[in-house]
């Protein structure tokens, strides 16, 4: 994929300020295109935008396309006349960081009181453009409202556990449950439409200031998910709708005992059978939506690390080839050019980065990951080439500023300050400097590193349950002074 020389900003929307709890697809989403179009910023990436589900992380969502309804900007019901004015007082319990249970009692109390009004009386504009969704949508659409319809009246518990006759989706049971479920399969389908109506919006408004979107296509999908339900097939499962084998890492930089992600794994076999259709069909909508990709575990694609279903850590797994190759071809033939950036971190094998270059997919160096060895690493900027995407630090990595404040005086600190050269000051935008001036055609800097914040604006803590994907900015810190700071470097260094 050829890349122009470029930067832009690292930013979930459940980060972006607002009086509803959590980030969403209004004004302050703007707001910060505004300021990413001041600061010279021609590139904005997000995490995954599916609903998700226990855990709350974008990278566990209930659907691979699908989105998550809490992004949906309330105010524009009220623009629609489907809300008043009084139905958006937020409760007065909303912290800064996302209460996601508070936030979403409200927001689903706020999506079920406007649908009720819609399907009174429907607006004919409306109407009409949620009919054309419903249809066009139809291929996934329907699979995932009757998912979601199944879900609430079941509990909220994995579709594994449902009924049998409804865990296997024998036909009769199906059709006996959209009969009975039909207006919570219009809700859900009356969401989704809200939400793409959005963001498609929020897209135009991008490209009209000249900002482009990468978006995070995740390579496993979550086992309790409308995907893994509807194409059983296609997943390592028992009798019963259980994995027999799970996704994660091994020991690595970020846990001693690895990564238990618990995905159920791909049976490639299987989609190798059918072409990769569902493959195919998944990264096309994903490209419908977004103008880059960056593929989460790239190395999954070259070979998976298979932990046996039940094991309580990642540690005891094994490598499982996986076809790569294979299924890039297929979804070039089909799709054509692919923007795709692969996320090449952690144990890269030959294999892996041959695979990542036959399709001249860049890969990605992250700027805290290069003082800890010697000259030879191959995330200090010096190494660098082209054809990579620079990072000061990932959705997954403390801030920059919190990285530093927790080195303490050592050898990783003082080849830092002296490779920069740094005091250690401002040490966020002496990376900030280092990324931009790197040859690497792409550089991307999360907002908290452009703000310089501390460890209490880290987003995730990998292999850990408390407080992730929480964070939100304040408005105010988007200041004039800063895009301009930030524009200046751009500018500087050829990237605008």
């Amino acid at each position: 994929m050829p890349l122009t020389r470029s930067s832009g900003i690292l930013l979930h929307p459940t980060s972006l300020p607002g009086r509803f709890g959590i980030g969403d697809f209004g004004e302050e989403a703007r707001a910060f295109v505004d300021f990413l179009a001041a600061g010279g910023q021609s590139l904005w990436q997000v995490l995954p935008l599916g609903p998700t589900g226990y855990g709350n992380s974008p990278y566990q969502s209930l659907s691979a396309f699908a989105g998550n309804t809490l992004l949906i900007d309330p105010r524009q019901f009220v623009v629609d006349g489907l809300l008043g004015g009084a139905d958006l007082v937020p409760p007065p319990f909303f912290a800064e960081r996302v209460d996601f249970e508070a936030v979403r009692e409200f927001k689903e109390g706020l999506l079920g009181l406007a649908f009720e009004n819609f399907k009174r009386d429907p607006p004919n504009n409306l109407l009409a453009e949620f009919e054309e969704f419903c249809d066009s949508s139809a291929w996934w659409l329907d699979d995932y409202a009757l998912f979601r319809a199944l879900k609430g009246a079941n509990g909220g518990s994995a579709w594994s556990s449902w009924d049998r006759e409804l865990a296997e989706r024998q036909p009769a049971a199906l059709e006996n449950a959209r009969a009975q479920l039909q207006d919570l399969i219009a809700a859900q389908k009356f969401f989704q439409f809200r939400f793409f109506r959005q963001w498609t919006a929020l897209r135009d408004y991008c490209h009209a200031r000249g900002v482009r979107i990468i978006g995070d296509l995740p390579i496993f999908v979550a086992h309790d998910s409308a995907d893994v339900w509807a194409h059983r097939e296609y997943f390592k499962l028992d009798d019963r709708g259980n994995p027999t084998e799970v996704a994660g890492v091994p020991p690595d930089y970020f846990s001693e005992t690895g990564q238990l992600w618990g995905n159920p794994l791909y049976d490639w076999n299987r989609l190798r059978a059918s072409g990769f259709k569902w493959w195919i069909d998944r990264v096309s909508f994903a490209l419908s939506q977004f103008d880059l990709l960056r593929i989460d575990h790239f190395r999954g694609f070259a070979a998976c690390w298979e932990i046996p279903a039940g094991e309580p850590t990642a540690q005891y797994g094994q490598w499982m080839p996986a076809p790569g190759r294979e299924l890039f071809v297929a979804l070039s033939e089909t799709l054509g050019d692919l923007p795709i950036i692969a996320e090449n971190l952690g144990v890269i094998t030959p294999d892996v980065e041959s695979l990542r270059s036959q399709f001249g997919f860049p890969g990605m160096r992250v700027l805290q990951f290069a003082f800890g060895s010697d000259a030879a690493n191959v995330h200090l900027p010096h190494n660098y080439a082209r054809e990579v995407v620079a990072y000061t630090g990932t959705h997954d990595n403390d801030t920059t500023a919190g990285w530093f404040a927790s080195l303490g005086e050592g050898e990783e600190q003082n080849f830092c300050l002296k490779y920069l050269p740094s005091s250690g000051q401002e040490i966020h935008w002496d990376f900030i400097r280092a990324a931009l001036a790197s040859v690497a055609e792409t550089a991307i800097i999360p907002l908290q590193d452009v703000l310089g914040l501390g460890n209490e604006a880290r987003m995730n803590l990998p292999a850990s349950q408390s407080g992730n994907w929480t964070w939100r900015y304040k408005g105010e810190l988007l200041t004039d002074g800063i895009a301009a700071r930030l524009k200046q470097l751009t500018i500087l260094y050829g990237r605008r």
